[in-house]
C-alpha cells in the first residue's frame, strides 16, 4: 500500500524522500496519465510548452467526469511553478539515526504543546475517537507531526503545483492523478479553487492529505455537508481518525515498544512482512525481553530501524497501519512515542 502523506517536519529535516504522504493510500480515483505527450526531459523543462499541456489536462479532466464549470474555475489562474520542480529534485537523502530524528521532531516543547492541544480540544477529539475507535492521543500526534497542529499547511496553489509536476514528466501519472482528485474536491464544493492550497508536493490541510487521500478518507466531522481539512477542526480530526480506522486500526492494541535482546537475533526474522510475525510469547523464547504489559498471544514483529547497532522494537499491526500513512519507520515510531506521551498527560 502506497503512503502519500509526507510529514511537513520530515521535509524540513530532509530525512526521507517523497514517495507519496496522508500522508495515504490512493484509491477511488481512476488512473490518470496524460499519454498524448511524451515524457518531458526533467533536466530541461521548456516552460513555453506548459499552456498547451494544460489544455490537454483540461480535455482529460472533462473525459474523467469533471464538469466544465469546475475546469473553468480551477484553471482560470493556473501558472507554471518552477520552484516545485526544484523542490522535487532537491529532496535530501541524508541518513540520520533514530535518536537524532526523535530529538529533532519531538522536542519537549512539542510534547508539551501536544498535551495542551489534547486538553483544549478534548471534546472534539473524543467524538472522533468514539466514532472510529482510534485513540485521541494518536489523532493529536498525527496532527502535530504533519502540520504543527495546523500551523504549517503550505501555501502553494495545488492545481498549479500538480499540473507543473505532471508536466515535468518524471512522475506524470502520479501527479496527474492527484490533479484529477483535486478537481473533484473543487467540484464537490468542499473548497473553492482559489482556496485550495497546500505543500509543493500536494499535501493539503492540517492533516496533510494528498488529494486522492482526501477523496478516500476525508470525513465530515460536524455534519455540515463539507469536508474542510484546512479550517474545520472537527473535519481534521474525523478525517485523520477515518484514515487509521479504514486502514485497519485495532482499538484493543497499542503500537509497540522498545525491547532488549538477550542474544543476537537472526536478521532474516526482522521486518514487517506478514510471514515474519510471531506471538509475543514466541519472541520471548527467542530472547526478546518485553514489558509485562505485552500480551503473550499478541501478534508482533521485530524491527531495527538503525540495524543491529541501534534500538530494537517489537511492534503490532497498528504500527503497520501508521506506516500506510507514511512509510518511514522513524515517522511511525515518532507517532507512537508522541501518542504515548500525550496519553500519559
Amino acid at each position: 500500500m502506497i503512503a502519500v502523506k509526507l510529514s511537513a517536519v520530515a521535509w524540513l529535516i530532509g530525512t526521507f524522500l517523497l514517495t507519496g504522504t496522508a500522508g495515504a493510500t490512493q484509491t477511488n480515483v481512476a488512473p490518470s496519465s496524460v499519454t498524448t505527450t511524451p515524457p518531458v526531459d526533467s533536466s530541461v523543462v521548456d516552460e513555453s510548452q506548459f499552456p498547451a499541456y494544460v489544455e490537454r489536462l483540461k480535455v482529460k479532466a472533462l473525459a474523467e467526469g469533471i464538469n466544465q464549470a469546475t475546469i473553468d474555475e480551477a484553471f482560470a489562474n493556473i501558472y507554471f511553478l518552477s520552484r516545485v520542480i526544484q523542490s522535487d529534485k532537491n529532496q535530501l537523502e541524508k541518513k540520520i539515526t533514530l535518536d537524532i530524528y526523535l530529538q529533532r521532531v519531538l522536542p519537549e516543547k512539542k510534547i508539551r504543546l501536544a498535551r495542551q492541544m489534547y486538553r483544549t480540544y478534548h471534546s472534539q477529539l473524543e467524538r472522533a475517537s468514539q466514532r472510529s475507535g482510534v485513540p485521541a492521543s494518536y489523532i493529536v500526534a498525527l496532527w502535530g507531526m504533519e502540520s504543527g497542529f495546523g500551523k504549517y499547511q503550505g501555501k502553494e496553489d495545488i492545481i498549479s503545483a500538480m499540473a507543473t509536476l505532471a508536466f515535468e514528466g518524471r512522475r506524470e501519472a502520479f501527479f496527474t492523478k492527484q490533479l484529477m482528485a483535486a478537481l473533484l474536491i473543487i467540484q464537490q464544493k468542499h473548497i473553492s479553487a482559489d482556496q485550495l492550497k497546500g505543500s509543493w508536493a500536494g499535501a493539503m490541510g492540517q492533516c496533510q492529505f494528498m488529494p486522492t487521500s482526501f477523496i478516500t478518507y476525508g470525513a465530515d466531522g460536524d455534519g455540515d455537508g463539507r469536508i474542510d481539512i484546512w479550517n474545520n477542526i472537527d473535519d481534521v480530526f474525523a478525517s485523520t481518525a477515518n484514515y487509521l480506522a479504514t486502514e485497519g486500526w485495532n482499538k484493543n492494541e497499542g503500537w509497540g515498544e522498545e525491547v532488549k535482546l538477550t542474544k543476537a537475533i537472526n536478521p532474516a526474522r526482522i521486518g514487517l512482512e506478514d510471514d515474519k510475525a510471531k506471538t509475543v510469547a514466541q519472541w520471548r523464547k527467542l530472547g526478546i525481553v518485553t514489558s509485562k504489559k505485552a500480551a503473550p498471544g499478541q501478534k508482533a514483529w521485530i524491527i531495527q530501524p538503525d540495524d543491529a547497532q541501534g534500538r530494537t522494537f517489537m511492534v503490532y499491526n497498528n504500527f503497520r497501519t501508521i506506516m500506510h500513512w507514511n512509510r518511514s519507520l522513524y515517522f511511525a515510531i515518532s507517532i507512537g512515542t508522541l501518542a504515548e506521551s500525550v496519553a500519559q498527560n
